[in-house]
């Protein structure tokens, strides 16, 4: 398989394009030998009401509102076959490996600002957007891929990718490339975005009132 040099770290559309490509060839390399098992059956988060989504989440959606569209006629729970669970993977180890992580206020001057780390930088909400965009690009449902707030092992507020599968939700992390059902992240989980509108889901591990950047 053709090698890609990433050192430049620059992530112009372009460059998505062709992180794009390189997954969807590890992927199809990954096919031809054995892949990990897929993960157990585990449990999915329950909602618990509809909440407000964090404010620069609302920005983000503004500027770009084809990003935030729900189809309806999309499942919201996709079945995890090796070929998918390839995906996921690779997905969520080549672009943490690829973005240099920065804060907001160092990569923007602001203090929480979600976008694309189209310049290779970004924070922990930029890089799960990239992986949610690149997951879309090659096929998986976006109703399935949900933007989601947690508190860390630290108490702090942390955005991960949920994907939602047939097998419990799943969490891609930039903290680690390795995908865990969300009940062994040891995080709490806060809210995600909703599957049936603009408003976000409260979670039922919320047990503490968050006030971070992430709010």
């Amino acid at each position: 398989m053709q090698k890609v040099a990433w050192s430049s770290l620059s992530l112009d559309m372009a460059a998505v394009a062709v992180l794009a490509v390189s997954i969807s060839l590890t992927v199809a390399h990954a096919l031809a030998e054995p892949l990990p098992a897929l993960p157990a059956v585990s449990t999915s988060l329950t909602g618990d009401g509809e909440t407000q989504p964090t404010r620069a989440w609302a920005k983000f959606c503004d500027q770009t509102p084809a990003e935030c569209e729900i189809d309806p006629s999309q499942p919201e729970i996709i079945a995890l076959t090796p070929r998918t669970w390839g995906a996921i993977l690779a997905t969520n180890i080549r672009v943490n490996s690829t973005i240099k992580p920065m804060t907001d206020q160092e990569h923007w001057g602001e203090e929480d600002r979600w976008d694309y780390p189209d310049d290779g930088r970004g924070d922990c909400e930029d890089i799960q957007l990239l992986k949610r965009k690149l997951l879309v690009d090659q096929g998986l449902p976006r109703r399935a891929l949900r933007m989601t707030v947690v508190l860390d092992e630290a108490g702090a507020g942390h955005a991960v990718l949920i994907v939602r599968t047939d097998r419990g939700d799943l969490i891609l992390d930039n903290k680690s490339d390795i995908v865990l059902p969300w009940k062994q992240t040891g995080y709490i989980f806060i809210k995600r975005e909703g599957s049936d509108g603009a408003a976000w889901v409260g979670l039922e591990e919320q047990k503490v009132f968050i006030v971070t950047a992430a709010q």
